[in-house]
């Protein structure tokens, strides 16, 4: 298979200089309508690809894979989330899967600190009361929210993301608390002056603001659920710029609406691209369309990478990127 004829079918549009690219070095298809590929598109696309590019949207299941040709070598996402992927199954039929991890570190972490800020001192409030004509003047008792400075932070999850907001939490004053399968190394608790909890349920119950940032596996679907999600000051606020399956959205609404949490910031959702009707009605959230990582610089990084993966597979290399199943 040379590289000239390696035919590349992208599920979604990609900034034009990743497309550009793609289109001097393979045989790319692209999905010039960028809308989702249902599951019998997706199985037309394994059927005569040699790589195919997907992303976040699109459910690469067991049947998808079972649909493949032997030609297709290699699923090459575009994302370092590879939950929509039958990791197992490709890596049985010889597919070889990549995905683009550290690219999106910086840009998550910002939007994750964003959303500290927002839900707190409502800022998406103060926005929509300026441009509705609300402002009649600075008043001691109008628009209140509340410090964040000196508060305790919960980051579930302390991988490059968790970290990467810690540091930019404690530039703000915040007091850095973490859960983790494993403690971080010594160093890093140094530098972040970051406290380790083993139990998860124990830090919940001492935060005031809990950030989300682990990955969803089927050991933290519904991490937060209905008893830990009660654990919770109700004066705290609750964050998430990683998955939605990890929060249980039915019961998050449920304790913003009983008063048993006193706010959330949301980028990701259970069903996305569907959002829980009464998180939408809640005035106690902010909510965002999964843009944690909806930089230019970010997306050209991720095609970057995408490129340098495929291409190291058509070399007869070891991909840098590949992903390996545990139970395997």
């Amino acid at each position: 298979m040379t590289q000239e004829r390696t035919r590349v079918i992208v599920t979604r549009r990609l900034p034009e200089p990743v497309e550009n690219r793609m289109s001097e070095l393979f045989d790319p298809v692209f999905n010039e309508t960028d809308i989702p590929m249902d599951a019998a598109a997706l199985k037309a696309a394994v059927a005569e690809a040699d790589i195919l590019v997907p992303t976040l949207g699109d459910r690469i299941d067991a049947d998808v894979i079972a649909a493949a040709s032997p030609r297709l070598k290699m699923i090459a996402n575009f994302g370092a989330g590879v939950d929509h992927i039958d990791v197992t199954a490709a890596v049985k039929k010889g597919i070889i899967v990549t995905n683009t991890p550290g690219v999106l570190t910086e840009d998550t972490a910002d939007m994750t600190m964003a959303l500290i800020l927002a839900a707190p001192r409502r800022i998406v409030d103060g926005v929509g009361a300026l441009r509705n004509g609300e402002f009649s003047g600075w008043s001691p008792t109008w628009m209140l929210g509340r410090r964040i400075w000196g508060k305790k932070l919960g980051i579930i999850g302390m991988g490059r993301i968790g970290c990467a907001v810690a540091r930019r939490a404690k530039a703000f004053g915040l007091e850095i608390h973490y859960h983790n399968r494993q403690p971080a190394s010594p160093m890093i608790e140094d530098a972040l002056d970051a406290t380790y909890w083993e139990s998860l349920d124990q830090m919940l119950s001492r935060m005031d603001i809990v950030s989300v940032n682990c990955p969803h596996t089927p050991a933290t679907y519904h991490l937060l659920h209905a008893r830990r999600l009660k654990l919770m000051k109700p004066e705290a606020y609750l964050v998430n710029t990683s998955r939605g399956e990890v929060i249980d959205e039915a019961a998050l609404a449920l304790a913003l609406d009983r008063g048993e949490l006193a706010g959330a910031g949301l980028d990701v959702y259970e069903h996305e691209p569907a959002v829980n009707p009464k998180l939408l009605k809640s005035p106690k959230v902010v909510l965002l369309p999964h843009m944690g990582s909806a930089t230019i610089e970010a997306r050209i990084d991720m095609g970057e990478k995408v490129i340098i993966n495929i291409k190291t597979v058509l070399d007869d290399h070891s991909a840098p990127d590949r992903v390996i199943p545990d139970d395997l």
